[in-house]
């Protein structure tokens, strides 16, 4: 149980428990799932997640690289295309296995509680420490490399293999930035986005997930693993990570994460010399409410589905990798309406 006496200003530690993990998903229970699941009017199934080889070329974070598949070995022996007969003349078997070299957060992805922390006095003592959601603590909880350990990290609490043992599963609601705003840049706060959710008749309920549609993701697809960084500069109706009033409406909604189709959720190119966030949101649910957050679906299917149909809720499970320590997740995401 992490040791603190500090809670940051408008943060929730605590409220679901001093050694609580999951944060908002606390607010998906079985009642939020039952009524995800009344939105399952059709049984048509659409899937949120872009090709996890896009964006493809390294310009939007060069740290995150693209999948790299290959073979599975045994010895020297490459196990793709490999009959079975080589063993046994008998044997008419031909099999093939892969691996795969990824980063956790390059495509349509979940980041985890582990993702953001910030430098805060948790313990008290006048120092400002790493600390991440419901203080616990980087070294301690959040590890780098450690001698004997086969990881290079491992996040020890706060993993996407919590969030995956709750299943992510339930409500969804739809705002169409795109639809409103147009897919250039536009920058939306609390007002804007309030506008947007009663122009589409959107009603949000405690435990949603909501999904932002802002036209970046189809723009990235449709380069086709070669993203024009300025143009994506001008792309999407986006969050304005630094409007306070945002981040109350984040917190008095009770929803349950947010999911957006563009890079970062919140506006990522604000002053980088600016005290003392370069991304404020992130700060604000991540680190004070436990509010995963994710990247790069793709949603421009389901809001046309939902928008001929005056909908704006689904079904959703996206549930991120169970992958012990993991501090990210691709993810493949499911709407069912």
């Amino acid at each position: 149980m992490p040791d603190w006496i500090n809670r940051p200003e408008k943060s929730n530690w605590g409220d679901f428990g001093r050694d609580d993990q999951l944060g908002t998903l606390n607010h998906i229970g079985p009642t939020e799932r039952l009524a995800g699941a009344a939105e399952i009017r059709e049984g048509r199934a659409f899937c949120l997640s872009l090709p996890l080889d896009i964006p493809g070329a390294l310009t939007l974070n060069p740290r995150r690289k693209p999948p790299r598949l290959a073979p599975t070995f045994l010895g020297d022996t490459a196990y793709v295309n490999y009959p079975l007969a080589k063993v046994d003349p008998l044997l008419r078997d031909v099999l093939s296995d892969d691996q795969v070299v990824l980063s956790t957060q390059y495509s349509t992805q979940w980041d985890s509680l582990a993702h953001v922390g910030a430098l805060f006095d948790a313990d008290g003592d006048g120092v400002a420490e790493r600390v991440y959601y419901n203080g616990f603590r980087a070294d301690h909880d959040v590890l780098g490399q450690e001698p004997g350990s086969p990881h290079g990290s491992f996040a020890r609490k706060l993993s996407v293999s919590e969030m995956a043992t709750t299943g992510v599963q339930g409500r969804a609601v739809l705002i169409d930035l795109a639809r409103h705003f147009g897919t250039g840049r536009t920058i939306v706060g609390r007002a804007a986005l309030e506008q947007a959710i009663a122009a589409q008749g959107v009603e949000i309920r405690k435990g949603d997930i909501v999904l932002l549609r802002t036209g970046y993701a189809e723009a990235l697809l449709d380069m086709q693993q070669a993203p024009d960084p300025d143009r994506l500069d001008r792309t999407g109706a986006v969050l304005d990570g630094q409007d306070e009033a945002l981040h109350d409406w984040i917190t008095e909604t009770r929803i349950a994460a947010i999911a957006a189709d563009n890079y970062a959720v919140e506006n990522p190119h604000g002053d980088p010399h600016a005290c003392c966030l370069r991304l404020p949101l992130h700060h604000h649910c991540l680190f004070k409410l436990g509010m995963p957050l994710a990247e790069l679906w793709y949603l421009k299917d389901l809001a046309e589905a939902l928008a001929t149909r005056d909908r704006s809720a689904c079904f959703l499970t996206a549930p991120p990798l169970r992958l012990p320590g993991a501090i990210g997740s691709p993810v493949t995401p499911v709407a069912t309406i």
